[in-house]
Formats: C-alpha cells, sequence, structure tokens
C-alpha cells in the first residue's frame, strides 16, 4: 500500500507510506486524484514520509499541487523541510 487517508471536517489527510521511485509515482499519484475527485474536500493535507522526499515523491506531489490549485483546493504537506515546502510553493503543518 502506498497510501491512506482519512476524511474529517471536509478535510482529505493522505499519508504516504512511503518514498516514491519511478516505479510507482504514478499509482501514487493517481491514487490520490482519485481521492480528490470522490470526496471533493475543501483542504488536502499530505504527509510525507521524509522531510526530504525523492525527486519521484515531488513529482506526485507536484502533480497533486497542479491538480488542487485547478480544483481551487488548497494543498499543505506535513513532514516536509522548507526546502521542500518552497520547492513546492506550498504551506506546511
Amino acid at each position: 500500500m502506498l497510501i491512506s487517508h482519512t476524511v474529517r471536517h471536509d478535510v482529505l489527510h493522505v499519508m504516504l507510506h512511503r518514498d516514491l521511485d519511478v516505479t510507482n509515482r504514478a499509482a501514487a499519484a493517481l491514487q490520490i486524484q482519485a481521492l480528490v475527485q470522490t470526496h471533493r474536500p475543501t483542504r488536502v493535507v499530505i504527509a510525507l514520509p521524509a522531510a526530504d522526499p525523492t525527486p519521484a515523491t515531488l513529482s506526485a506531489l507536484a502533480r497533486a499541487h497542479r491538480m488542487c490549485g485547478s480544483l481551487g483546493i488548497p494543498l499543505t504537506l506535513t513532514g516536509a523541510s522548507t526546502r521542500t515546502s518552497r520547492l513546492l510553493d506550498v504551506n506546511t503543518l
């Protein structure tokens, strides 16, 4: 299992269980996209497994960020370093 999720008070909380690689980044990005489309949250919070994720994890996060932005849904990261947050131009908790 790459990710798990919960929905609380219209906020989608997604947990990445491990850093992604090129073999599973697309699957994780599609899972996040499906969750957002299904639940239509007011905000998405993604918990990262490492403060400085792999390039594949960053790629999946960038895709999720673009998708959320196009829908007007704020995206927040937890467990991310300041550098990672700046790369994706998102807020951290």
